[in-house]
Order: structure tokens, then C-alpha cells, then sequence
């Protein structure tokens, strides 16, 4: 087994992960940094975040307002110290990105850009067009490139993190062309692989985001945070999950039902379209259910319409709205509505972290949409997790360059047998595995039990299904035999792997939104519709254990905003 040693090992090439990498890299060029990712950076996730990066960067805003924006999109339950950092350095990174290239928008006046989006007092949404997420990974990923001091390993698939004595060690990582584990040494360990929206059936996520760093987190012994709060976009392509931008309603878009009518304005008349999104996402739901949607080939929708905005400004503006609407909707928006309904979008919890990116297992990080730090809560505002990954990406490097310039040698750590157990559980066990299930069946199952009992909108009743189908699922994936047995690209195997991770985090949601008896953000409860601050305002904890996750709760840190009734 070829072994490799580096101060730092960056599970994941986005936006979180580059950032990362730039800050430890700039913190010391002695440290030799890694960046392990199992698709090729500019192949991240961050590549499809469309509508724009929230930071202060006018007069009539401030930190307080961007503060209390976050605070109430999440329902109280975010940590104000936190959200107070955040908001105090978002600026300087949007800054900072401009320095290296990232060819915002402008306004006249040759400002950045910036634009409304929902939940946000005022507009403070910097933004490149409608390809934001694009141009940052972009300007990222060039800018890393000039340290010579960062290593990357692309399309190499993480599979466990080493630790001894509580105390990382290294990773084990698949190279996907060779098919070999590699144990990797180091002293320090970033998490940054997104989000885990692959655990259910209808998702704006891509096919690569299945929890990794989160399911890696918790089984080698950190917390998942805040599990139970998935976040569900309003504006999703049906049959597709293809994201519509927010950028499409803070631009003046409207959202209609069959009858021509606005109708948010039932539901959230003082915001209208630039409402949370969980409560657009419950107020479409509701019109569909009271038969105000339109009927559709994949179900039922609602209309956006942007025909008012004009050509000019659609084509200027949102040019991938009109192209990903004409290719895969077989629309123009310029002359007709784009068919949207609700689809997961993000997760607001996560490894949990303090405010440095620290797990709080000694040598071991994350940031971005895989950690919880938590300055989203209940529900996070469009525009901040760009934000997020820029401002706590940056923290966890220097945090993990810090710690790491006060460890001993590398060479020290005991990686080589750790990943050599690895290599046995993987290739011993799963790929030459023969059992009778099918890798599709076992996934698909597991998507449509979290679609239907997990969703909007829950109960006891539906959730305890969910357990009860889950644990199934998990017995039925021990029978799932691996039909490829080449080692050489095997997505079968990959997937087979992926799969094990979400399992477990299925189970870990599921079983968090059922212990949390109130509604808060974009948890909702049918049989508990109110929010409960009096048992409720904490953040849930769950460890792993060999019995299924055990749960903890940790107070929410509040410094200037007492919760309130969060009315929009």
C-alpha cells in the first residue's frame, strides 16, 4: 500500500475546500497541503450555485440588519455570536474575491452589484449574472494554482478518516482510476464535501452529493448537528429537481396559480416573492393541495413568471434561467411561465464545528454546506451559504494550519494499518460480495421513504414509518452485491459506497425530526404546529453509537436578538 504524508488533507475541491486550502497555504508555504476530491474541482457543487453571495457592501446596510435577517430566516435557532462573525467578514471576502478576478456584476457606477433575495431586508446580494457559483469556483480554483505549496488528488473517493486515540491521523482514500486505497498521513483533516441531498428522491443537488464528509464526521466519532433541518427550494424544474435561481424573483419574477393569481399574498404579504423559503415552499404546497396548481406531465406546479421583466433584462440578467428553462422545460420564459414545484435544496445541519472550523476532535474540520456552524438554524437565507463557504472556509484553514505547525512529524502516525483494515473492509468485503439485492433498489427505497415521510410537511406517524423502512433498507444493504468486480472506475462500487454513507445520515434526519416535537424554520410538524422555545431552542447533537445515533442537545448562543414571532 502506497502511503503519502501531508500537514493538511482537504476532503473536497469547492468552494469551502479551495478557500481552505488558499488560507492554510498562505498562513505558512512550509505546509504541504492536500486536496482530495472524487470529481475534479471545477466539477464541485459550488459550480451550480446561481443567484449570488450576501455581504454589506452599501451604506444604507449594515451588520446589524444583515445580522437580524439571518437570525429571523432562521427562526432564532442560529448562534448570534456566530452570525455576528460572519456578517463582519463576508465583505472582505467578497472583496477579496474581486481582487483575484471574479467578474462580478456592476452597476452603473462600477460598483459590484447587488441584488434583493429572499429574507433580506435590503439588497445585499453581490452577484455575477446568474452564474455565480461558476465564476467563484472559477476564480478559486485559478487562484490556487499559485501556491506551490497545494497538492491536488482528483477523482481520489474518501473513505474513512484514520484517528488514534481520538486524534486524526490521516485519511484512507480510493483512487478511482487504479482502484487502490492510498492511506494518506496528516496532521490535520478539513471536511468540505457539501451537502447530502442525494438522500431523497427529488433534489436540486447533483449526483455527488451524498453526505460524505458528514457521514465520514460522525463515524469517526464528532457530532452531526441540526440534522432534522433540510432546506426545500421553492423553484425547481418538475421531473428534473433543475434549480430555478431566487436571482429569477429578486430580478421582479412573480409566482402564479392557475387562476393568474399572486398568491403569496396570502401567505407572506409584506414579502410576497422575496419571502423564507420555507415558507414559499409550504405556501406552494398549499395552493397544489387546495387545487390552485397547474397539471403537469411530473405532477402538479406553479408558475413563475418573468414575461413582465422583458427580453433585454432576462437575456442581461438571468441567462441561464432562460437557457435551463428552454432546455429542459421546453419554455421561454420571455413569452411563457416556467413550471416550478419544491425540491431539496440544501441542509442546514451538518459536522457540527465551533466558530474556527474545530470539530472538537483534536486535528479534525469542516466548513461549508457539510459543517454546522451554525449561522443558518432552522432555515438559512438564499445568498448566505456562498458567503459561508468563502468566510468559514477561510477560518478552518488558518485554524487547521495553526494546529498543524504545533505537531510533531507525520511520519509518526500509524495511518499504514488503519487503512490497511480499510482496504480489507472494502475489497474483501464489499466488492467481492455475491448477495442478492440491488445497489438501485436499496437506493431508490431509501430516497422515496425520505420524499414521503421526511418532507414539507411531518408527523410521528410518518416518521416512524420512515425508521421503520430505513432500518429495513440498512439490513437489505448488507445483501447488496457489487456486480463489477474491476477495480478501474468502478461506479458501482463508488455508488455502493456512497449509499453505506447515506444510510446512516437517512436515519440521523429522520430520527432527529421526529425527536423534535415543535415547528421551527423549515421543520414542520403537522401534530406539533407551533414553536416550543420553552423545550425546544437548542440544537440537536446526534453521536453515533452501534445501536443507532444517541442524541444530546446544546444551547443556542443568543448575544443581541431574543427570539421573537418571526412574521413576514
Amino acid at each position: 500500500m502506497e502511503r503519502l504524508a501531508y500537514d493538511i488533507v482537504i476532503v473536497g475541491g469547492g468552494a469551502a475546500g479551495l478557500r481552505g486550502a488558499i488560507a492554510a497555504a498562505e498562513t505558512s508555504r512550509a505546509l504541504r497541503i492536500a486536496i482530495v476530491s472524487k470529481v475534479y474541482p471545477m466539477r464541485s457543487h459550488t459550480v451550480s450555485a446561481e443567484g449570488g453571495t450576501a455581504a454589506v457592501l452599501r451604506d444604507y446596510d449594515s451588520f446589524d440588519s444583515h445580522g437580524f435577517d439571518t437570525v429571523k430566516g432562521s427562526d432564532f435557532l442560529a448562534d448570534q455570536d456566530v452570525v455576528e462573525f460572519f456578517v463582519r467578514r463576508a465583505p472582505g471576502e467578497v472583496i477579496q474575491m474581486e481582487h483575484w478576478g471574479c467578474p462580478w456584476s456592476r452597476e452603473p457606477d462600477g460598483r459590484v452589484a447587488v441584488r434583493a433575495f429572499g429574507g433580506m431586508s435590503v439588497k445585499r446580494t453581490a452577484f455575477a449574472a446568474d452564474k455565480v457559483g461558476f465564476h467563484m469556483l472559477h476564480t478559486l480554483f485559478q487562484t490556487s494554482l499559485k501556491y506551490e505549496n497545494i497538492e491536488r488528488f482528483d477523482e481520489w473517493f474518501v473513505t474513512q478518516i484514520l484517528a488514534e486515540g481520538g486524534k486524526v491521523a490521516g485519511v484512507a482514500a480510493l483512487e478511482l482510476r487504479s482502484g487502490t486505497i492510498h492511506a494518506i498521513a496528516a496532521k490535520a483533516v478539513i471536511l468540505s464535501t457539501g451537502g447530502a441531498g442525494r438522500v431523497y428522491e427529488f433534489t436540486t443537488n447533483g449526483a455527488i452529493k451524498t453526505g460524505d464528509g458528514m457521514a465520514l464526521a460522525y463515524r469517526a466519532g464528532a457530532p452531526l448537528k441540526d440534522m432534522e433541518f433540510l432546506q426545500f427550494h421553492p423553484t425547481c424544474l418538475p421531473g428534473t429537481g433543475i434549480l430555478i435561481t431566487e436571482a429569477a424573483r429578486g430580478e421582479g419574477g412573480y409566482l402564479v396559480n392557475n387562476k393568474g393569481e399572486r398568491f403569496l399574498k396570502k401567505y407572506v404579504p409584506e414579502k410576497m416573492e422575496l419571502g423564507p423559503r420555507d415558507i414559499l415552499s409550504r405556501s406552494i404546497i398549499q395552493e397544489i393541495r387546495e387545487g390552485r396548481g397547474f397539471d403537469g406531465p411530473y405532477g402538479h406546479y406553479v408558475g413563475l413568471d418573468l414575461r413582465h421583466l422583458g427580453e433585454e433584462v432576462i437575456d442581461r440578467k438571468l441567462p441561464m434561467v432562460r437557457e435551463l428553462s428552454e432546455e429542459y422545460a421546453g419554455i421561454d420564459p420571455v413569452h411563457e411561465l416556467i413550471p416550478v414545484r419544491p425540491g431539496q435544496h440544501y441542509i442546514m445541519g451538518g459536522v457540527h464545528t465551533d466558530i474556527t472550523g474545530s470539530t472538537g476532535m483534536a486535528g479534525l474540520y469542516a466548513a461549508g454546506e457539510a459543517a454546522c456552524v451554525s449561522i443558518n438554524g432552522a432555515n438559512r437565507l438564499g445568498s448566505n451559504s456562498l458567503s459561508e463557504c468563502l468566510v468559514f472556509g477561510a477560518e478552518a484553514g488558518r485554524s487547521a494550519a495553526a494546529y498543524a505547525l504545533t505537531q510533531g512529524p507525520v511520519g509518526s502516525n500509524p495511518v499504514t494499518a488503519l487503512a490497511k483494515a480499510e482496504e480489507t473492509r472494502i475489497f474483501d468485503g464489499l466488492l467481492k460480495r455475491e448477495g442478492g439485492e440491488s445497489l438501485a433498489d436499496v437506493r431508490r427505497e431509501m430516497q422515496r421513504a425520505m420524499e414521503e415521510h421526511v418532507g414539507i410537511y411531518r408527523s410521528a406517524e410518518a416518521l416512524e414509518k420512515a425508521l421503520s423502512l430505513l432500518r429495513e433498507l440498512r439490513k437489505r444493504f448488507d445483501r447488496v452485491g457489487v456486480r463489477d468486480k474491476d477495480p478501474f472506475f468502478n461506479t458501482e462500487l463508488t455508488a455502493t459506497l456512497e449509499l453505506d454513507f447515506m444510510l446512516d445520515l437517512a436515519e440521523v434526519i429522520a430520527n432527529a425530526a421526529l425527536l423534535r416535537k415543535e415547528s421551527r424554520g423549515a421543520h414542520s410538524r403537522t401534530d406539533y404546529p407551533k414553536r416550543d422555545d420553552a423545550n425546544f431552542l437548542a440544537h440537536s447533537m446526534a453521536f453515533r453509537t452501534a445501536t443507532g445515533p444517541r442524541y444530546e442537545t446544546k444551547p443556542v448562543t443568543i448575544t443581541k436578538w431574543p427570539p421573537a414571532a418571526r412574521v413576514y
